[in-house]
């Protein structure tokens, strides 16, 4: 895929597990939906697909349950300006200069083996003052930030790092002292200052009214029946979605680097919450689809298409596909077989074991798909 193009620039921001493919998202909802019609992402991830309906014309809503993916989506959405975000980047540069924080001294040790102290005192700095929930201009560059937070040494701000999965502090630990690996000296500004100018370079892109929500959707679904979430809404056309495979990724703990940027802890831990963990539990993955598609089907066009990405395992594939025949019972069924066509994501984590893919699952209240 080229970077030509504003929209291109803007598309694949967010390194994130398991992203919908960029041409992949653009061809489902070319031959799915036509301009104007209403598009709905309940598992939205950074909203690849949410995105790509609203430059084409497609309003869409999106709903994501990690706070990373979220800032990455609703950023795509509603980014601050160039200008706007620069000089807020050396408010924040001048403050951490000016301002030596305490915090640094608080921190576990993986944190002064990962950064520089200089970079170290920037993202405590930018954690501690950036308003990402509710500004537009904060949460641009706290969007950028976290983007390069961690990566190859030189290509981001951390010390040799995966850029889309945080590993362990003490497998990174042992992995940087076993190569005598040392966090890299690099200037904040100038290094985030380049990423603004190329990520601007061909301006904004223009797209229709969207919105990307943090929060369970088990829960916002049933709000959206009596509140509608976007002016001029109607049904939507497209349920376009795919959601967390069973036992695959723990999402919010693969993350959490990032998540301790946006104000979590400073180290991986297991989140309580039922809908933000691994799903190892059969009963709670099913209750998960049940309740969500269910909800969904509330808001769906008669006349709509229902189009799910799943795990081809049989497990979640059966869970998947018999959670959508109970919320669609009269909806006719096409499904297609994606065998995976290159390198998987969980290869780069040391799993090497052949895998069975992954399979689309299409729904119509049409007679021939």
């Amino acid at each position: 895929m080229g970077y030509e193009t504003a929209s291109s620039r803007w598309s694949g921001i967010g390194p994130y597990y398991a992203m919908f493919p960029l041409n992949f998202v653009d061809e489902v909802i070319n031959t799915y939906t036509e301009r104007g019609q209403f598009i709905l992402d309940p598992f939205a991830g950074r909203a690849s697909s949410i995105f790509s309906g609203a430059v084409q014309g497609r309003p869409g809503v999106g709903i994501e349950i990690n706070p990373v993916g979220w800032i990455y989506g609703k950023t795509k959405l509603s980014p601050g300006t160039a200008d706007e975000v620069k000089k807020r980047l050396s408010e924040i540069n001048n403050l951490a200069k000016a301002f030596k924080s305490n915090d640094i001294d608080e921190l576990p040790d993986f944190f002064s083996l990962c950064f520089s102290n200089s970079i170290l005192q920037f993202l405590i700095t930018a954690k501690n003052n950036l308003n990402w929930q509710d500004d537009k201009i904060d949460r641009t560059l706290m969007t950028l930030i976290l983007i390069d937070l961690h990566g190859g040494v030189g290509k981001s701000l951390s010390n040799q790092m995966r850029q889309s999965r945080a590993m362990s502090p003490e497998y990174s630990i042992n992995w940087w002292n076993a190569r005598n690996m040392k966090p890299p000296e690099i200037d904040p500004q100038l290094f985030l200052e380049k990423k603004i100018k190329w990520r601007y370079d061909k301006g904004l892109p223009l797209i229709v009214e969207s919105k990307v929500i943090l929060g369970d959707s088990t829960d916002l679904l049933k709000q959206f029946q009596k509140q509608s979430p976007l002016q001029n809404w109607k049904p939507f056309s497209l349920l376009f979605t795919s959601p967390p495979y069973m036992g695959i990724s723990d999402y919010h703990r693969d993350q959490w680097l990032r998540l301790w940027m946006l104000g979590q802890k400073p180290y991986p831990s297991r989140n309580q919450d039922k809908h933000r963990g691994r799903f190892h539990s059969i009963e709670f993955y099913k209750d998960l689809l049940n309740c969500v598609f269910m909800s969904a089907a509330e808001l769906m066009d008669k006349n709509g298409f229902v189009y799910v990405r799943t795990d081809a395992r049989e497990q979640t594939f059966e869970i998947t596909r018999n959670a959508l025949k109970s919320a669609f019972p009269k909806w006719n069924e096409l499904i297609l077989d994606k065998p995976y066509s290159k390198q998987t994501q969980t290869a780069l984590y040391g799993d090497k074991s052949q895998k069975p893919g992954e399979k689309d699952i299409i729904l119509t209240r049409r007679r021939h798909l």
